[in-house]
């Protein structure tokens, strides 16, 4: 679960704006310079507003970088990633048998190819296929 924003989102994004002005606008103050001033007129801290800044100019194209949805987008997949690796270990587990070993095909098809008797018939690999 996500921490609580400290900001309000119309104060974000009025401080974004403000300091993308200022940049942007005739006085042309560094991207720094321009969230101290904004930060100290709203109350926010330099670096926090400074981070919003990049990542709203990410966002708009006007800096290289990934965007704000594909992050979201790259955090989910790493989830996924995370979850079926997890999976993927339970089942390498699961499929150990009695003597340590781990079930492979190359072990279940040597296994089946030796012909087993089943309810009187013998079963082969071929069978099965």
């Amino acid at each position: 679960m996500p921490a609580p924003r400290k900001y309000p989102d119309e104060l974000r994004e009025r401080s974004i704006r403000f300091a993308c002005d200022l940049v942007d606008g005739p006085e042309k103050l560094s991207v720094n310079a321009a969230c101290r001033r904004v930060g100290e007129q709203l109350g926010i801290q330099p670096d926090t507003l400074r981070n919003w800044v990049k990542q709203a100019r990410v966002d708009a194209g006007a800096e290289p970088g990934l965007t704000t949805d594909e992050r979201v987008r790259l955090r989910e997949l790493e989830r996924e990633v995370r979850e079926l690796r997890r999976a993927n270990e339970i089942l390498k587990t699961a499929s150990v048998n009695s003597s340590g070993q781990r079930n492979s095909a190359a072990s279940l098809s040597a296994g089946v190819s030796k012909s087993r008797v089943l309810r009187g018939r013998e079963l082969s690999l071929a069978a099965i296929a």
